[in-house]
């Protein structure tokens, strides 16, 4: 059961009064009845007095007068009176017949006998076994001629003051229950008085303890209590602002572990995960970590040597991992150790994903290696059949000089092709390109296309149809750089097609956007080289395409204009059946 603060104060100012009311009764009742007693010893003393003179007058031999006179003395001072000889004999008894005086102890050693023979007064108090109750004795010698020949006592018993101590006792009792109804009475008056501001307080400090900082305790003078008051008040305004700085610290470091796009994570000591941010879940595709060792996270072997390395060394490491899942995504960690008064507490990591930046640097690697190769063939064989007609060797065949002007002009033609190619995807990729966008005529743009290639799709015996073109909507376009597109993907389809193929164009409505597509019936795409197609001088058949004056870059020339265009490109092909090369543009107004 709890106790509140007012049964406790009332408890408290009950047990006080409780206390003080018994130890004042134990007080007055001893005092009183030491008051009784002594009065009464007096009063005793004095009859006892007036007795020894009485025997003194009446006694003429001792033994003899004496049960007489203790009888007489008895009768007139309603106390019972024993004469003792000097050698403790009972020579007299008030209450004890004559017959029966030889058979009493003797009383030489009773206390108020010796008290009285050795400083002429004698008293005590002692249960009476005769009688059966306690008795008050006080004794005078007596004397004849000055020499003390025995001695008178006076016995009385105290069931008096018994009876006046019960009913001390009972009075008493009365008045402290009296008071303790009355003291219940007032102490819980005061104690709810007391309490009620404790109780307010309490209440307002609960309210505080759940997060309510508007709530204020109640100042109420300037005790202990009202500076109480104003302290927690003081200490609630400061938990306010520090729990708000903290929030607002807090949705700030939320907002940025959200938008961080480097992976965060915090570990304790043990290696046990104490914070993430999404970014970290998505490298890893993972979710609900914190509280997990970073072990079972992750089964990387890099992962948890870092961690234990930076934990037990103390300083910070950088290290690249590969992660085989999302087309080996390369991430460089950097650890740091999270320490407080020189102790290690956790570790710090952070993914950064250079997974592009790998990836850039290959493809810078390989775009150096394939146009020092595109340019280096070209420009040997230029050079080489030069040195030889320099050389006057086939100045007396006419033939074959004019033969090998004409391998010189298909290189330099084919390396001014490359160049061309090379000048214009580097300027779709530096950005600096304007579009000059109008409202422009699919069909007549496809028309003005082939019939740039058609002679050299007669020469091949291939079928365009365009079919599919008419009536196709307008497309919001530059139309240089849209003829270059199609030009680039007719010539691709014209190349890869065997005799006698064909190519078609078609265009449909998707929403706000036009979906042109261009669709051959050539030697088609194997699915492992799709992904790359678009690339800059990839190739699926390196021997083949040179072969046709290819140069490898159309079809990523061609992915640049469309995406400057807001639009997409794909590719579906099945190998050896044919490809379908589509790409989107806003439709025209």
């Amino acid at each position: 059961m709890k106790l509140t603060i007012r049964w406790k104060l009332m408890g408290s100012y009950l047990l006080l009064l409780l206390v003080m009311g018994v130890v004042l009764s134990a007080y007055l009742s001893h005092t009183l009845e030491e008051y009784l007693v002594s009065g009464i010893r007096d009063h005793l003393f004095s009859e006892a007095r007036l007795a020894e003179l009485m025997a003194s007058r009446e006694i003429r031999e001792l033994r003899r007068d004496s049960p007489a006179v203790a009888v007489d003395i008895g009768k007139q001072i309603k106390a019972r009176v024993t004469i003792i000889g000097s050698t403790g004999d009972v020579l007299g008894d008030s209450e004890v017949s004559p017959q029966e005086l030889p058979t009493l102890e003797n009383h030489l050693l009773r206390p108020e006998v010796q008290d009285a023979l050795k400083s002429g007064t004698g008293s005590a108090i002692r249960h009476s076994a005769t009688l059966q109750t306690d008795m008050l004795y006080v004794a005078l010698p007596l004397s004849r001629t000055g020499e003390p020949t025995g001695v008178i006592r006076l016995a009385l018993p105290l069931s008096a003051v018994e009876k006046t101590k019960a009913s001390l006792h009972a009075n008493l009792g009365g008045a402290l229950a009296l008071a303790l109804i009355l003291a219940a009475i007032l102490s819980y008056i005061l104690s709810n008085v007391t309490s009620r501001t404790l109780r307010t307080m309490a209440t307002a400090a609960a309210s505080i303890g759940r997060g309510d900082f508007s709530r204020r305790l109640p100042v109420v003078g300037r005790d202990e209590l009202g500076e109480l008051g104003r302290v927690m008040n003081e200490m609630t305004e400061r938990l306010d602002e520090q729990l708000k700085r903290l929030s607002a610290e807090k949705s700030r470091l939320d907002a940025i572990l959200r938008g961080m796009g480097e992976g965060l994570m915090v570990t304790d000591a043990r290696g046990t995960v104490v914070l993430v941010n999404p970014a970290f879940l998505k490298f890893f595709a993972i979710e609900d970590v914190v509280g997990r060792p970073l072990i079972d996270i992750s089964r990387h072997p890099a992962l948890n040597r870092a961690c234990r390395l930076v934990a037990d060394t103390c300083q910070e490491y950088l290290e690249e991992i590969t992660l085989p899942h999302e087309g080996e995504k390369t991430l460089l960690t950097h650890w740091v150790p999270l320490l407080e008064n020189g102790e290690v507490k956790g570790v710090v990591a952070v993914f950064h994903d250079i997974s592009d930046l790998k990836r850039l640097e290959r493809i810078r690697k390989d775009f150096v290696a394939n146009v020092s190769h595109e340019l280096r063939t070209p420009v040997t064989v230029i050079k080489g059949y030069a040195e030889t007609l320099m050389g006057g060797v086939l100045r007396s065949d006419p033939e074959r000089s004019a033969s090998f002007i004409g391998v010189i002009q298909s290189h330099a033609e084919r390396l001014a092709t490359l160049i061309n190619d090379l000048l214009a995807l580097s300027e779709l990729e530096s950005g600096g390109i304007s579009l000059e966008l109008k409202p422009v005529s699919l069909e007549g743009t496809v028309g003005h296309v082939c019939r740039l290639l058609e002679q050299k799709a007669h020469d091949k015996g291939i079928t365009i149809d365009r079919s599919g073109i008419e009536g196709a909507p307008q497309v919001l376009a530059d139309r240089g750089k849209l003829e270059q597109v199609l030009i680039n993907l007719l010539d691709n389809a014209i190349k890869y097609t065997p005799e006698n193929g064909s190519v078609s164009f078609s265009a449909v409505e998707a929403g706000e956007m036009v979906r042109i597509s261009v669709a051959d019936t050539g030697i088609g795409i194997p699915p492992k080289d799709i992904p790359r197609i678009f690339e800059r001088f990839y190739r699926v058949d390196t021997a083949r395409s040179r072969e046709m004056g290819g140069t490898g870059l159309g079809l990523s020339i061609v992915r640049h204009i469309v995406q400057l265009h807001g639009g997409t490109v794909s590719v579906e092909s099945t190998h050896g059946k044919g490809t379908i090369f589509s790409f989107t543009l806003k439709r025209g107004a």
